[in-house]
């Protein structure tokens, strides 16, 4: 194409461009005087933003216990809502803290099982950092075997045995 021929087609682009262009006057909305509803002033509330008292009150906050397979360490998916809700909650409570409190059943060493719920405590405090949570927020605790829920031996007992407890140190 010939360089007079692209300078016309560009001038008349940009003049189509212009002239099709419209300014749209805004109209600022209508009063119509006083509701008739009551409206309750809650402050200066966020919406959305989680409070101290949904600890209690959201069913998603209150899940506070993660469960793992096996000598596994890895987040099972079915908690992955659970993270969301709790890393959000940090997000929005910058003050707040939490402990982590790793734990596995009775089989295995002593060592083994302390170092298997520090791995299992580090699992979930990626998986809230990984969803906005900030790890100065997050303390990581392994009690390994020495705080079981269930003392009984079978396979039910040591699945509720392997976990981390989620603890709020402050709100």
């Amino acid at each position: 194409m010939k360089t007079v021929t692209r300078v016309l087609l560009t001038a008349v682009m940009c003049t189509a461009a212009v002239a099709c262009s419209k300014k749209v006057k805004e109209t600022p909305p209508v009063d119509s005087g006083p509701s008739t509803g009551t409206v309750t002033d809650t402050g200066p509330a966020t919406p959305g933003m989680y409070g101290p008292g949904d600890l209690d009150t959201d069913a998603c906050l209150r899940q506070r216990v993660v469960y793992f397979d096996l000598d596994q360490d890895a987040l099972r998916p079915e908690f992955q809502a659970a993270m969301a809700c709790h890393a959000k909650y940090l997000r929005d409570r910058p003050s707040s803290r939490m402990t982590l409190e790793g734990n596995a059943d009775e089989r295995g060493s002593r060592e083994y099982n302390l170092g298997l719920g520090e791995r299992r405590g580090n699992s979930v405090s990626s998986a809230l950092q990984a969803n906005g949570g900030s790890g100065s927020q997050i303390t990581v605790v392994s009690y390994g075997e020495e705080r079981p829920t269930c003392t009984a031996s079978n396979e039910d007992c040591w699945a509720k045995n392997r976990r981390v407890e989620i603890v709020y140190t402050a709100k």
